[in-house]
């Protein structure tokens, strides 16, 4: 059953997007190259691309159901966890323990499909944690088991668990929002967090002032960090009353929330791709590195923004 009218607002906000960035593509980024070439454009023009990504995934969410966006919300967390594991360094033994890491992943959408909150929330943190060191043992391989055990534990828990609280934004109620229901919030999140991606780089490339932590990032600066929060409260502030139950003092809160939760999710993967020696070599986003660059905040607001939500309203 297509479902296009039944958020007529949230149809509007993603039409309004879809009209921004077609004049961002073929008007700002012409004018912006022309005035400093030196700008990384290729970088802003790859957030672009993910940009449609979301903005296409959400509209055809909204036209056949939320149900699509989960399984698309668990393809990313089964590519985050793949280029995870890719980079990682692992035993030779371990290979054959993958196998549960990647089962999680349809298990834990299971429990929100069906909408077991009680099961979701327990799930990774409670029963795989426990369960994983028994197949790790038995292989018989004690030299690094901690090492081994331990990063692939924190990778399951981010790649997977974090993600999965967007997945479960969807299937709230639409009491909770009468606005735009789930599909609304999940939008609302991944609207805010991308908006301060960008403006931390830009704003950080345009000024290339001090930077705030200068042996991880030289696109995160000070001026990018207030730019970044003034533009994502400005956004959360105007979208609110379209997309979600917040008032105005709220909706401010959770843009300075989400970007500095972003900020923190950025700097702590951008430490995990140094010590890996891994900087942008994933090919999913062309020009701009792997999936990991476009989750990174995400790992970190998301289950902040879920959790504040339904403590609000219960």
């Amino acid at each position: 059953m297509f479902n296009l009218f039944k958020y007529p607002q949230l149809v509007t906000v993603i039409s309004a997007f879809i009209a921004l960035l077609l004049f961002v593509h073929f008007i700002l980024l012409p004018v912006l190259e022309r005035m400093d070439p030196d700008l990384e454009l290729d970088k802003l023009a790859s957030r672009i691309r993910f940009w449609w990504v979301i903005l296409l995934g959400f509209l055809v969410g909204v036209i056949v159901g939320d149900k699509f966006l989960l399984i698309l919300i668990a393809f990313i967390c089964f590519l985050a966890l793949k280029e995870f594991l890719s980079i990682t360094p692992s035993r030779r033994a371990d290979r054959r323990v993958l196998f549960f890491a990647y089962l999680t992943i349809p298990l834990q959408f299971y429990w929100i499909w069906i909408g077991w909150y009680g099961m979701f929330v327990v799930f990774i943190p409670v029963y795989v944690f426990l369960f994983l060191p028994l197949p790790m043992t038995l292989l018989g391989e004690p030299a690094g088991f901690l090492r081994a055990l331990s990063l692939l534990i924190w990778i399951v828990m981010t790649a997977v668990f974090s993600l999965s609280h967007l997945g479960f934004l969807l299937v709230l109620p639409d009491s909770l929002n009468p606005a735009a229901g789930g599909i609304g919030l999940a939008f609302f999140l991944i609207v805010l967090v991308q908006v301060n991606d960008a403006a931390q780089f830009i704003f950080g490339g345009i000024t290339k002032d001090r930077k705030v932590i200068p042996k991880l990032s030289a696109s995160r600066t000070w001026s990018g960090l207030i730019g970044g929060l003034g533009l994502t409260v400005l956004v959360a502030w105007l979208l609110a009353p379209w997309l979600t139950p917040f008032s105005s003092i709220e909706a401010i809160w959770l843009g300075v929330l989400v970007a500095i939760t972003g900020l923190i999710g950025y700097i702590v993967f951008t430490a995990i791709k140094r010590d890996l020696d891994f900087e942008d070599r994933g090919t999913m986003t062309p020009g701009h590195g792997g999936i990991l660059n476009r989750i990174d905040s995400l790992v970190y607001t998301a289950p902040l923004f879920y959790h504040i939500i339904t403590y609000l309203y219960p």
